[in-house]
């Protein structure tokens, strides 16, 4: 199957869309196929900032609509108490509010941006997905994240080379409960590291410890920042650790 026969197939159709590159080109090929698509982005504690302006960026880039729907995760307790499986939760109360406002909008069939690179045993969201029949038509097609974004590049997407983001409720302990003020401080740390130049990293929180994870190509400029990386993390946390084992690409 190609994303032209799927959408050939399902003319009128929902997007869970978070701005990355995957759920980007989903949308780009379904305005291109003239699909009759609806982009919702969830908007909720779990997010960054520029992970929103990106999805708005993008939507105004190739003239789609964003619907933005508003969701308190931490409000729910099988989410903020951050067991082993929350992203089986936090999926199904993200698409749940998905599904709730496109059928009142009068989309019934919902997809998301999964491709054929996401390992589905390693992923307790994709359950909550599939349970809640949620189609993936990347992952139908056989496209993977490499082919994403070579198609993405080829399409003029801002997207295709932009590094994979998981959740900021990932930089958080399975098990330790996560708060509003925890992830403000992890967000405001990323964001330092960014600005200072940075790219495709992590600050993970180990007890009151801020442990950052980099590329192995960044870190000895980290190492001559140190100071500075000190000092602009201090709001957020006192003690900072660079993970030397480096981190990995997805």
């Amino acid at each position: 199957m190609t994303l032209e026969e799927f959408f050939r197939d399902n003319k009128k159709i929902a997007l869970g869309f978070s701005g990355g590159v995957d759920s980007s080109y989903l949308l780009y090929m379904a305005r291109k196929c003239g699909a009759d698509v609806a982009a919702y982005y969830v908007k909720s504690q779990f997010q960054p900032q520029f992970e929103y302006d990106d999805a708005c960026r993008l939507a105004d880039d190739i003239g789609a609509e964003l619907k933005v729907i508003e969701c308190d995760v931490l409000s729910f307790d099988d989410v903020a108490g951050n067991p082993e499986d929350r992203c089986y939760y936090c999926k199904r109360h993200i698409f749940g509010a998905i599904v709730k406002q496109a059928s009142a909008d009068g989309y019934e069939v919902i997809m998301d941006g999964t491709n054929a690179s996401d390992d589905a045993d390693d992923r307790p969201g994709m359950k909550a997905l599939e349970e809640m029949k949620v189609v993936s038509p990347l992952r139908l097609c056989g496209l993977n994240k490499d082919d994403i974004r070579m198609l993405s590049k080829e399409a003029g997407l801002f997207t295709w080379n932009k590094p994979s983001y998981a959740c900021l409720a990932t930089r958080v302990p399975a098990g330790e409960k996560i708060t509003a003020d925890m992830l403000r401080r992890i967000e405001g740390a990323e964001d330092v590291l960014h600005i200072m130049g940075f790219s495709d990293i992590r600050v993970r929180k180990r007890g009151d410890m801020a442990v950052i994870q980099m590329p192995e190509c960044q870190m000895m400029s980290a190492i001559k920042l140190k100071e500075e990386i000190l000092m602009g993390l201090r709001p957020y946390f006192e003690n900072v650790m660079l993970d030397m084992n480096g981190r990995k690409h997805q």
